[in-house]
């Protein structure tokens, strides 16, 4: 398993449509949010949304709790645990 500050560089840095899942991490730091509410919080299409959820989920970023319509996205405990690192990564690119 790649360790989480790599892991979190690749998955914001490295690949496009980074940031915006830099932002959905951003956003499930404060509370959780559904598939939907991140769409509306951020300001992106559902599909969109629903696409980098699928990422983050593949990748033990986020875990959903729930069933399918009111599905609730969480970060994982191993984000939890290393949000400083994520939190640099973010300063260091300048996403505001």
């Amino acid at each position: 398993m790649m360790p989480v500050e790599k892991l979190l560089w690749w998955l914001i840095a490295g690949k496009r449509g980074g940031i915006n899942r830099a932002k959905i991490i951003k956003k499930l730091n404060d509370r959780p949010y559904n598939a939907n509410q991140l769409a509306k919080e951020l300001d992106l299409d559902y599909k969109t949304i629903r696409h980098h959820i699928k990422v983050l989920e593949e990748n033990n970023v986020i875990r959903p709790a729930g069933d399918t319509y009111s599905k609730l996205y969480f970060l994982t405990d191993k984000v939890n645990e290393n949000y400083e690192v994520f939190q640099e990564i973010w300063n260091k690119l300048v996403i505001k």
